[in-house]
């Protein structure tokens, strides 16, 4: 069954994010994120941006094919299209469809935006209708289930 992990707290989904990816390809994971295009278009820059150490290989759907299966980190609005299922980070404001087709869903919720916490509530809410057990990180309390 597909692991779902909810980061709460975050200061900045966003970067959060970034983080999260650079960790995963430590492990050698492969890596979907999916979301609208604006979310995808401010993570491609922010992805680049890094730290000539952070380096994260990664594109977004639309780059070549050959480009989009060498890639670790792809970046799209359509997870299912992607050919990796490991791991699924959600930057869209909704559960993504096929997400349980993933070995592991990651959403980040930001401290400070109360919109996108309402929104995290309902994935919250909608995951565990569907009987997925959730694994809670409080970004700043620590973990717990």
């Amino acid at each position: 069954m597909t692991e779902i992990a909810f980061h709460f707290n975050a200061p900045d989904r966003f970067g959060h994010i970034c983080r999260v990816v650079r960790k995963a390809l430590r492990q050698d994971a492969r890596i979907v994120i999916a979301g609208d295009r604006k979310a995808l278009l401010r993570l491609d820059r922010m992805l680049w941006f890094l730290e000539p150490s952070d380096f994260v290989a990664h594109c977004l759907e639309d780059a070549a094919a050959d480009v989009v299966e060498a890639s670790p980190v792809l970046l799209t609005e359509t997870p299912l299209a992607c050919s990796h299922r490991q791991v699924l980070i959600n930057a869209g404001e909704g559960v993504p469809e096929g997400f349980a087709e993933f070995a592991r869903v990651i959403e980040v919720v930001p401290q400070a935006d109360p919109q996108e916490r309402a929104q995290a509530r309902q994935r919250w809410r909608q995951y565990q209708a569907g009987g997925f057990a959730i694994v809670r990180h409080d970004l700043v309390g620590g973990a717990r289930e």
